[in-house]
């Protein structure tokens, strides 16, 4: 599939890896070279900081998606493309999903876990059909994708619909399994017959 524009989850925290945030340049200066926008959640520092910076260092756009109350704490970055303000976390997110053809994980918190499961939730409802993935950094997420294996193995979630969610450990790599990515026709639920 085309992707014209790619939200990015990730942590306001650099992480205790230097590996992190240079995942996240070189991924930031990946999207710029492939004329893909980045849209992420709008903040100056960690590792949303990193991505963005590189991204616009290298000519991409870069569209920021940021509640009022993170702009009250002044940690919103100044130099994007375009920066959209919004009432609650609620509307970020709706609207970062609105604005992108995929969605990627870097390495992150609570927050990144949980948007990454949000929009796969989603998708595993059939609400959209983009693509999901985790860009698995030094191995950030690997014990994660261990335990959702095991999801599928004790009857909770349908290989299927663990299959969306996708995962690398470079950028080339998960742009390229997005390239070819498919949303697949599975029931949610797990004890309804396929047909």
């Amino acid at each position: 599939m085309s992707i014209r524009s790619l939200c990015i989850y990730c942590g306001s925290n650099p992480g205790n890896r230097p590996e992190y945030v240079a995942a996240a340049a070189a991924f930031g200066t990946l999207l710029a070279e492939r004329g893909i926008r980045l849209v992420y959640g709008g903040a100056s520092i960690g590792v949303m900081g990193r991505v963005a910076d590189a991204a616009l260092a290298a000519g991409g756009e870069v569209y920021g998606v940021i509640p009022q109350a993170l702009v009250d704490r002044e940690v919103a970055h100044s130099g994007l493309s375009e920066l959209f303000i919004t009432a609650s976390m609620h509307e970020r997110k709706a609207r970062m999903a609105e604005l992108s053809d995929a969605f990627v994980a870097l390495p992150g918190g609570i927050g990144t876990l949980e948007e990454i499961f949000e929009i796969w939730t989603w998708a595993q409802l059939g609400m959209h059909a983009k693509p999901c993935g985790l860009l698995n950094v030094a191995g950030y997420y690997d014990t994660l994708v261990r335990f959702l294996d095991e999801t599928v193995h004790a009857g909770f979630v349908r290989e299927g619909h663990r299959g969306m969610l996708l995962a690398a450990v470079d950028g080339p790599s998960l742009l390229e399994a997005f390239r070819c990515y498919e949303a697949p026709a599975v029931h949610k639920w797990v004890e309804k017959s396929e047909t």
